[in-house]
Protein backbone atom coordinates (compact mmCIF):
# COMPACT_ATOMS: atom_id res chain seq x y z
CA UNK A 1 0.00 0.00 0.00
CA UNK A 2 1.40 3.59 -0.74
CA UNK A 3 1.45 6.48 1.19
CA UNK A 4 -1.18 8.28 -0.39
CA UNK A 5 -3.45 5.29 -0.03
CA UNK A 6 -2.38 4.40 3.28
CA UNK A 7 -3.07 8.22 4.67
CA UNK A 8 -6.66 8.33 2.59
CA UNK A 9 -7.49 4.91 4.44
CA UNK A 10 -6.61 6.43 7.98
CA UNK A 11 -8.41 9.54 7.84
CA UNK A 12 -11.93 7.44 8.19
CA UNK A 13 -10.87 5.98 10.67
CA UNK A 14 -9.35 8.39 12.95
CA UNK A 15 -12.54 10.55 12.35
CA UNK A 16 -14.22 7.98 14.22
CA UNK A 17 -11.80 7.58 16.73
CA UNK A 18 -12.10 10.93 17.63
CA UNK A 19 -16.13 11.36 17.90
CA UNK A 20 -15.89 8.29 19.98
CA UNK A 21 -13.53 9.69 22.18
CA UNK A 22 -15.18 13.03 22.73
CA UNK A 23 -18.77 11.58 22.91
CA UNK A 24 -17.12 9.04 25.75
CA UNK A 25 -14.89 12.44 27.03
CA UNK A 26 -18.34 14.08 27.26
CA UNK A 27 -19.67 11.69 29.18
CA UNK A 28 -16.39 11.25 31.50
CA UNK A 29 -16.86 15.41 31.98
CA UNK A 30 -20.61 14.78 33.46
CA UNK A 31 -19.75 12.33 36.45
CA UNK A 32 -19.36 12.45 39.59
CA UNK A 33 -15.93 14.27 41.39
CA UNK A 34 -15.35 11.21 42.74
CA UNK A 35 -15.72 9.07 39.74
CA UNK A 36 -12.90 6.87 37.92
CA UNK A 37 -13.95 8.04 34.86
CA UNK A 38 -12.91 11.39 35.60
CA UNK A 39 -9.02 10.94 35.12
CA UNK A 40 -9.04 7.87 33.43
CA UNK A 41 -7.23 7.00 29.96
CA UNK A 42 -10.28 7.47 27.73
CA UNK A 43 -10.49 11.08 28.71
CA UNK A 44 -6.53 11.49 29.04
CA UNK A 45 -6.72 10.51 25.83
CA UNK A 46 -9.82 12.41 24.02
CA UNK A 47 -8.06 15.70 25.90
CA UNK A 48 -4.73 14.68 23.53
CA UNK A 49 -7.06 14.27 20.78
CA UNK A 50 -8.58 17.78 21.28
CA UNK A 51 -5.54 19.41 22.50
CA UNK A 52 -2.50 17.48 21.28
CA UNK A 53 1.04 18.59 22.51
CA UNK A 54 3.11 18.92 19.47
CA UNK A 55 4.90 15.75 20.18
CA UNK A 56 2.35 13.63 21.17
CA UNK A 57 0.58 10.66 19.15
CA UNK A 58 -2.45 12.28 18.50
CA UNK A 59 -0.57 15.54 16.97
CA UNK A 60 1.01 13.12 14.48
CA UNK A 61 -2.48 11.55 13.86
CA UNK A 62 -3.72 15.05 13.43
CA UNK A 63 -0.77 16.10 11.35
CA UNK A 64 -1.29 13.10 9.13
CA UNK A 65 -5.21 13.68 9.21
CA UNK A 66 -4.28 17.29 7.79
CA UNK A 67 -1.82 16.14 5.27
CA UNK A 68 -4.50 13.33 3.68
CA UNK A 69 -6.94 16.37 3.73
CA UNK A 70 -4.91 18.72 1.56
CA UNK A 71 -3.64 15.64 -0.59
CA UNK A 72 -7.07 14.60 -1.30
CA UNK A 73 -8.24 18.36 -1.94
CA UNK A 74 -5.13 18.98 -4.19
CA UNK A 75 -6.06 15.53 -6.38
CA UNK A 76 -9.48 16.83 -6.65
CA UNK A 77 -8.43 20.08 -7.80
CA UNK A 78 -5.91 18.33 -10.26
CA UNK A 79 -8.22 16.31 -11.81
CA UNK A 80 -10.70 18.79 -12.04
CA UNK A 81 -8.30 21.25 -14.03
CA UNK A 82 -7.23 18.41 -16.26
CA UNK A 83 -10.70 17.46 -17.50
CA UNK A 84 -11.73 21.01 -17.88
CA UNK A 85 -8.73 20.55 -20.30
CA UNK A 86 -9.96 17.63 -22.14
CA UNK A 87 -12.97 18.94 -22.57
CA UNK A 88 -11.00 22.46 -24.38
CA UNK A 89 -8.61 20.70 -26.23
CA UNK A 90 -9.34 16.65 -26.63
CA UNK A 91 -11.18 17.40 -30.37
CA UNK A 92 -8.45 19.02 -31.50
CA UNK A 93 -5.94 15.74 -31.41
CA UNK A 94 -6.12 13.59 -34.27
CA UNK A 95 -4.84 10.21 -32.65
CA UNK A 96 -4.03 8.55 -29.52
CA UNK A 97 -2.91 5.23 -28.83
CA UNK A 98 -4.88 5.29 -25.59
CA UNK A 99 -8.10 6.15 -24.34
CA UNK A 100 -6.03 7.76 -21.20
CA UNK A 101 -2.55 9.50 -23.07
CA UNK A 102 -4.11 12.75 -22.82
CA UNK A 103 -6.00 12.90 -19.60
CA UNK A 104 -2.66 11.23 -17.66
CA UNK A 105 -0.40 14.34 -19.56
CA UNK A 106 -3.21 17.10 -18.03
CA UNK A 107 -3.35 15.40 -14.74
CA UNK A 108 0.80 14.75 -14.52
CA UNK A 109 0.83 18.93 -15.42
CA UNK A 110 -1.59 19.91 -13.30
CA UNK A 111 0.12 18.01 -9.98
CA UNK A 112 3.40 19.05 -11.28
CA UNK A 113 2.34 22.60 -11.25
CA UNK A 114 1.06 22.04 -7.75
CA UNK A 115 3.47 20.75 -6.12
CA UNK A 116 5.49 22.74 -7.56
CA UNK A 117 4.80 25.95 -8.41
CA UNK A 118 7.88 27.99 -8.76
CA UNK A 119 9.11 25.62 -11.87
CA UNK A 120 6.73 25.84 -13.96
CA UNK A 121 7.29 29.49 -15.42
CA UNK A 122 6.11 29.16 -18.67
CA UNK A 123 1.87 27.59 -19.66
CA UNK A 124 3.30 25.75 -22.01
CA UNK A 125 3.07 21.63 -22.72
CA UNK A 126 4.80 19.58 -25.01
CA UNK A 127 2.95 16.47 -25.60
CA UNK A 128 4.56 13.23 -27.44
CA UNK A 129 2.05 10.07 -27.67
CA UNK A 130 4.86 7.57 -28.76
CA UNK A 131 2.32 4.52 -29.09
CA UNK A 132 1.79 5.78 -32.24
CA UNK A 133 4.02 5.12 -35.01
CA UNK A 134 6.62 7.21 -36.62
CA UNK A 135 4.86 7.81 -39.69
CA UNK A 136 1.90 9.28 -37.93
CA UNK A 137 2.15 12.66 -36.65
CA UNK A 138 2.13 12.75 -32.62
CA UNK A 139 3.19 16.10 -31.10
CA UNK A 140 1.47 18.57 -29.84
CA UNK A 141 1.89 21.98 -27.78
CA UNK A 142 -0.67 23.37 -25.69
CA UNK A 143 -0.87 26.12 -24.03
CA UNK A 144 -2.55 25.71 -21.06
CA UNK A 145 -3.27 28.58 -19.80
CA UNK A 146 -5.55 29.94 -22.51
CA UNK A 147 -6.24 25.90 -23.80
CA UNK A 148 -5.45 26.02 -26.53
CA UNK A 149 -3.41 24.37 -29.29
CA UNK A 150 -0.09 26.37 -29.98
CA UNK A 151 1.08 23.46 -33.07
CA UNK A 152 -0.10 20.23 -33.91
CA UNK A 153 0.34 17.54 -34.65
CA UNK A 154 3.60 17.45 -35.92
CA UNK A 155 6.35 14.38 -36.59
CA UNK A 156 8.69 13.73 -33.76
CA UNK A 157 11.57 11.51 -33.67
CA UNK A 158 11.89 8.31 -31.15
CA UNK A 159 15.21 7.00 -29.80
CA UNK A 160 16.45 4.29 -31.91
CA UNK A 161 16.91 1.80 -28.85
CA UNK A 162 12.92 1.81 -28.44
CA UNK A 163 11.80 0.92 -32.01
CA UNK A 164 13.05 -2.31 -33.98
CA UNK A 165 13.26 -0.51 -37.31
CA UNK A 166 12.68 3.49 -38.61
CA UNK A 167 8.96 2.56 -39.42
CA UNK A 168 7.94 1.02 -35.76
CA UNK A 169 5.92 2.06 -32.88
CA UNK A 170 8.15 1.80 -29.53
CA UNK A 171 7.97 -0.62 -27.14
CA UNK A 172 11.16 -0.65 -25.32
CA UNK A 173 11.69 2.74 -22.62
CA UNK A 174 14.76 2.74 -20.28
CA UNK A 175 16.81 5.52 -18.57
CA UNK A 176 19.90 3.98 -18.69
CA UNK A 177 22.81 5.90 -19.93
CA UNK A 178 23.89 4.15 -23.74
CA UNK A 179 20.74 2.97 -24.07
CA UNK A 180 19.80 5.47 -26.78
CA UNK A 181 16.22 4.99 -25.66
CA UNK A 182 13.61 7.63 -25.36
CA UNK A 183 12.38 8.00 -21.45
CA UNK A 184 8.61 8.56 -20.42
CA UNK A 185 7.16 10.29 -18.19
CA UNK A 186 7.55 14.17 -17.16
CA UNK A 187 10.46 17.23 -18.20
CA UNK A 188 10.83 20.63 -16.88
CA UNK A 189 11.87 22.52 -20.06
CA UNK A 190 15.15 24.24 -19.55
CA UNK A 191 17.45 26.10 -21.27
CA UNK A 192 18.07 26.59 -25.37
CA UNK A 193 21.43 25.98 -26.78
CA UNK A 194 22.74 25.77 -29.69
CA UNK A 195 22.82 21.86 -30.85
CA UNK A 196 25.45 19.89 -33.23
CA UNK A 197 23.99 16.39 -34.48
CA UNK A 198 24.79 13.69 -37.31
CA UNK A 199 22.58 12.61 -39.68
CA UNK A 200 23.80 10.86 -42.67
CA UNK A 201 27.28 11.20 -41.90
CA UNK A 202 27.02 14.68 -42.05
CA UNK A 203 26.94 17.06 -38.87
CA UNK A 204 24.14 19.77 -38.70
CA UNK A 205 23.35 22.64 -36.03
CA UNK A 206 19.57 23.52 -34.76
CA UNK A 207 18.40 25.23 -31.70
CA UNK A 208 18.28 22.30 -28.89
CA UNK A 209 16.40 22.42 -25.23
CA UNK A 210 17.94 21.01 -22.30
CA UNK A 211 15.38 18.65 -19.99
CA UNK A 212 15.10 17.82 -16.78
CA UNK A 213 13.36 14.16 -15.72
CA UNK A 214 11.03 14.49 -12.79
CA UNK A 215 9.71 11.21 -13.40
CA UNK A 216 11.78 9.46 -10.78
CA UNK A 217 14.31 6.16 -12.03
CA UNK A 218 11.81 6.66 -15.18
CA UNK A 219 13.56 9.99 -16.77
CA UNK A 220 15.81 11.67 -13.98
CA UNK A 221 19.14 10.44 -15.85
CA UNK A 222 17.46 12.72 -19.64
CA UNK A 223 19.83 15.89 -18.76
CA UNK A 224 22.99 13.49 -17.86
CA UNK A 225 22.66 11.35 -20.84
CA UNK A 226 21.87 14.25 -23.10
CA UNK A 227 17.84 14.11 -24.10
CA UNK A 228 17.14 16.80 -25.29
CA UNK A 229 14.50 18.14 -27.58
CA UNK A 230 16.17 19.72 -30.50
CA UNK A 231 15.77 20.00 -34.61
CA UNK A 232 16.49 17.53 -36.81
CA UNK A 233 17.09 17.10 -41.14
CA UNK A 234 15.81 13.40 -40.99
CA UNK A 235 12.00 14.88 -39.12
CA UNK A 236 10.05 15.71 -41.94
CA UNK A 237 6.13 16.66 -42.76
CA UNK A 238 6.10 12.77 -43.59
CA UNK A 239 8.21 11.04 -41.45
CA UNK A 240 10.39 10.89 -38.38
CA UNK A 241 13.34 9.01 -38.38
CA UNK A 242 15.27 7.91 -35.21
CA UNK A 243 17.13 9.96 -32.67
CA UNK A 244 19.35 8.93 -29.51
CA UNK A 245 16.45 9.14 -27.02
CA UNK A 246 15.70 13.05 -27.90
CA UNK A 247 12.25 13.75 -28.67
CA UNK A 248 13.38 15.47 -31.73
CA UNK A 249 11.18 17.39 -34.11
CA UNK A 250 11.51 19.02 -37.83
CA UNK A 251 14.20 22.22 -37.44
CA UNK A 252 11.26 24.33 -38.40
CA UNK A 253 9.65 23.86 -35.41
CA UNK A 254 12.21 23.40 -32.77
CA UNK A 255 12.77 27.36 -33.89
CA UNK A 256 9.23 28.13 -33.54
CA UNK A 257 8.32 26.20 -30.40
CA UNK A 258 11.57 25.77 -28.03
CA UNK A 259 12.01 29.13 -27.02
CA UNK A 260 8.50 28.90 -25.72
CA UNK A 261 9.10 26.24 -23.81
CA UNK A 262 12.39 27.44 -22.67
CA UNK A 263 12.97 27.78 -18.90
CA UNK A 264 10.11 26.68 -17.28
CA UNK A 265 7.43 24.92 -19.86
CA UNK A 266 7.02 21.14 -19.49
CA UNK A 267 7.17 18.46 -21.63
CA UNK A 268 5.83 14.71 -21.36
CA UNK A 269 6.35 11.72 -23.32
CA UNK A 270 3.73 9.11 -22.89
CA UNK A 271 3.40 5.23 -24.44
CA UNK A 272 1.00 2.64 -23.38
CA UNK A 273 3.87 0.85 -20.54
CA UNK A 274 1.71 -0.67 -18.18
CA UNK A 275 4.59 -0.62 -15.70
CA UNK A 276 5.14 3.40 -16.25
CA UNK A 277 1.72 4.35 -16.25
CA UNK A 278 1.24 2.28 -12.74
CA UNK A 279 4.22 4.04 -11.36
CA UNK A 280 5.10 7.15 -12.25
CA UNK A 281 5.08 9.65 -9.33
CA UNK A 282 3.20 12.43 -11.70
CA UNK A 283 0.58 10.10 -13.63
CA UNK A 284 -0.31 8.41 -10.27
CA UNK A 285 -0.43 11.67 -8.53
CA UNK A 286 -4.35 12.41 -9.12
Amino acid sequence: MNRRTALRNLVPTVLAAATALIYVSGNAYSASPGSVHANGPVLRAATALMTPDSGSVSAKVGSAVASATAEATGRGETAELASHALDALASNVRQLSHPDALRDAFESYFAFKSAHPDKVKKPYLYFVDYGLPNTTPRGYVFDMSALRVVDGPFMVANGRGSAPNAKGIPTRFSNAFGAATTSLGLYVAQELYSFTGHSGGTAYHSIGLRLNGVSGDFNDNARARGVVAHGAPYVTSSRAGRSEGCPAMSPDNAQQLLPKLANGGLVFLFAPDTNWMANDPWVTAS
